[in-house]
C-alpha cells in the first residue's frame, strides 16, 4: 500500500498550520443549507487544535472566477463551522495579505481561524507560485483534508504543499484508505457497479476497472449502449450509438483482463419517465420500440444479489436506473441494501462515490451503512481511472 504522510506523528503544537478543507457547501440566504462537509473535517480540525496547533482553514466556495463575489463569502460559514466545532471560529475577510495576517497574528495556541474564500482570487486555480507563497507565508505546516479538490493542481492544494512540512487530515487519510483497500489492494473477488446515463463520462474509469476488478456490473443508460453494441435494439432508451465501437472495445479489453462483463437480462420499461408512469417488465431482447429502458429488471436484480454474496470488495459509481422516480428506483434500492447488509454482517468492503451515487443510496435509506462513501465527484471518478491526483502525490511518504 502507498504510504502518505498524515497526522500521526506530526509535531504540530504552538505551530499555525494551514488546512486545506473542502467546505463548499450549499447555501440558501446567506445560510449553511446541507453542513455534511463541515461535519466531515471537524475530527481534524479539533485533533489539532487540541494538540495546541493554531488551525488556519482554507476552502473554496462556488465559482466566483476570480472575483469578489458577496454571495459567495465564507463569512456564514464560519458561523457553521463554529456550531460544529464548538469553539469560536476567526474570520478574516481575506485568505491572504494584511487582513489574513492580522487574524492569524492574534491567534493562540488552540485556537481556530476561517480565511475568506481562495477562489476571490484567480491566482488560486492558476496554482500561482506567487498566490501559493502568499498563503504559505501565514503558516508552519500544511495539512490537506480535501480529497474532494485533490485532482485540481491549484494553489491550495498543490503548489502550497510544496512549501511546508505536509501532511493528509484524517478526512484525507480516510478516503486514501477506503480508496486504496478497494482499488488497489482489495481483497477477491472484486465488483465494481458503474452506473450513470453515458460512456462517454467514463470510458476511462470502465477501461482501467475493466483490468482491475473481477466483475463489472453496468447499469443506467450506459448498460443500454453496450447492450445497443452487441445488436440488442434498446427501443427509445437513452443510448450512446456513436460509442458502440468503444463499448465493444472495453468488453474485448475486459474479457482478455479475466473480467466478467454484467449486462441487464431483462428491464423494466415505460413509454415516458414520470413518476408512476404504467411501466412492465420484458426481457432484454424484447424492449417495445416506443418504449425506454427505466431500471434493471427482477430477474438481472437477483441476478446482482448472488454476485454480490460472492464478493468481498464492491466499487459503486452510478445508480443503475431512474433512482430518482418511482418506481424505477427498485433495482439501485435492492441491491444497495443487500451490499449494505453484506457490510454490516462483515461479509464486504463496500465504498461508494460520485453525487449520484451518494443521492441514491441516501434514497435506498443505507448511505451510513457502506463501509466508506466519499463525497468527492470529479476526484473520485480520476482516482478509478487511475490517475495520479496532485494533491495526493504531493503527500507521497518518501
Amino acid at each position: 500500500m502507498t504510504k502518505f504522510k498524515t497526522l500521526d506523528g506530526f509535531d504540530v503544537a504552538g505551530k499555525r498550520v494551514l488546512v486545506r478543507a473542502d467546505l463548499n457547501v450549499p447555501m440558501k440566504d446567506g445560510r449553511v443549507t446541507n453542513a455534511t462537509r463541515i461535519d466531515r473535517t471537524v475530527p481534524t480540525l479539533t485533533e489539532l487544535a487540541d494538540q495546541g496547533a493554531r488551525v488556519i482553514v482554507v476552502t473554496h466556495l462556488g465559482r466566483p472566477k476570480g472575483q469578489v463575489v458577496d454571495s459567495m463569502s465564507l463569512r456564514p460559514v464560519a458561523e457553521a463551522l463554529s456550531n460544529a466545532c464548538g469553539r469560536p471560529v476567526a474570520f478574516a475577510t481575506d485568505c491572504i495579505g494584511d487582513a489574513a495576517a492580522e487574524v492569524v497574528n492574534a491567534m493562540k495556541d488552540g485556537d481556530i481561524a476561517l480565511l475568506e474564500n481562495l477562489r476571490f482570487h484567480a491566482e488560486e486555480e492558476k496554482n500561482d507560485p506567487g498566490f501559493a507563497a502568499q498563503l504559505a507565508a501565514n503558516a508552519d505546516a500544511y495539512v490537506n483534508d480535501a480529497f474532494s479538490t485533490a485532482h485540481r493542481a491549484h494553489a491550495s492544494t498543490e503548489a502550497a504543499a510544496r512549501l511546508l512540512p505536509a501532511a493528509a487530515g484524517r478526512l484525507m487519510q480516510a478516503e486514501l484508505e477506503a480508496l486504496t483497500n478497494a482499488l488497489d489492494a482489495p481483497k477477491h473477488p472484486v465488483a465494481a457497479v458503474i452506473g450513470g446515463a453515458k460512456i462517454s463520462t467514463k470510458l476511462d474509469v470502465l477501461g482501467n476497472l475493466s483490468k482491475k476488478v473481477d466483475i463489472l456490473i453496468i447499469g443506467g443508460g450506459m448498460a443500454n449502449t453496450f447492450l445497443n453494441a452487441k445488436g440488442v435494439n434498446v427501443g427509445k432508451s437513452l443510448c450512446e450509438h456513436e460509442m458502440a465501437a468503444s463499448a465493444r472495445e472495453i468488453m474485448s479489453v475486459a474479457s482478455d483482463a479475466g473480467c466478467d462483463i454484467v449486462l441487464p437480462t431483462d428491464a423494466v420499461v415505460a413509454a415516458e419517465l414520470a413518476e408512476g408512469a404504467k411501466s412492465s417488465t420484458v426481457e432484454i431482447g424484447s424492449v417495445p420500440a416506443d418504449q425506454m429502458i427505466l431500471d434493471v429488471g427482477p430477474d438481472s436484480v437477483e441476478e446482482l444479489l448472488k454476485l454480490l454474496r460472492g464478493c468481498q470488495t464492491v466499487l459503486w459509481n452510478g445508480p443503475l436506473g431512474a433512482f430518482e422516480v418511482e418506481p424505477f428506483d427498485i433495482g439501485t434500492n435492492t441491491v444497495a441494501q443487500e451490499a449494505a447488509r453484506l457490510t454490516e454482517a462483515g461479509k464486504l468492503l463496500s465504498v461508494a462515490g460520485g453525487g449520484d451515487t451518494v443521492a441514491a443510496l441516501a434514497r435506498a435509506g443505507v448511505g451510513d451503512q457502506f463501509s466508506y462513501v466519499s463525497t468527492a465527484g470529479g476526484a473520485f471518478l480520476e482516482w478509478l481511472e487511475g490517475k495520479d491526483l496532485p494533491g495526493v502525490a504531493v503527500l507521497r511518504a518518501g
